[in-house]
């Protein structure tokens, strides 16, 4: 699975406005885009949707800029990408109305990638947007986080659907 660019540069605005939470001043849409190499244009928009969506205070004029509605500690990333994503289709088999799969009813694929969806979302609603802003994170990037090493299949043995 891959998020979209606007979940992708929703999670970015929301670390940056956490990353500036203890500053007297708001942040701003062209600070952010200046960090990410974003155009100002397109985050607006995702900065109006993150406001809508009740994630950032914003204010016009001089002096205005954004702020987090909620401390970071109560903003879970699973919720942020359900809210953000607009597609969890992964396959065609997922949506009913346009399945055209043959094996439809008799692979076991769809069943297995919905419990993936589901896992990795349940991940994400154990994050909170504090827990990825550590003190080394203030000034970004993130550090990778470990990674279970990929299993293999011995050569020969056919995978099971």
């Amino acid at each position: 699975m891959q998020l979209t660019k606007w979940t992708d540069y929703s999670l970015r605005v929301l670390m940056y406005c956490a990353a500036q939470t203890e500053r007297g001043t708001p942040v701003t849409i062209t600070e952010i885009g200046q960090a990410h190499g974003i155009s100002r244009s397109h985050l607006t928009k995702v900065v109006m949707s993150l406001a809508a969506l009740g994630y950032l205070e914003t204010t016009r004029g001089r002096g205005g800029g954004l702020r987090l509605m909620a401390p970071a500690s109560e903003i879970r990333i699973g919720e942020v990408v359900r809210r953000t994503e607009t597609d969890f289709t992964l396959l065609e088999c997922f949506d009913a109305a346009l399945n055209t799969c043959g094996l439809a009813g008799r692979c076991r694929l769809e069943s297995v990638l919905h419990q993936a969806m589901a896992r990795f979302l349940e991940v994400l609603d154990g994050v909170t947007l504090a827990d990825l802003m550590t003190p080394a994170v203030r000034r970004f990037p993130l550090p990778e986080l470990p990674m279970a090493p990929p299993q293999r299949r011995p050569r020969g043995v056919a995978h099971k659907v």
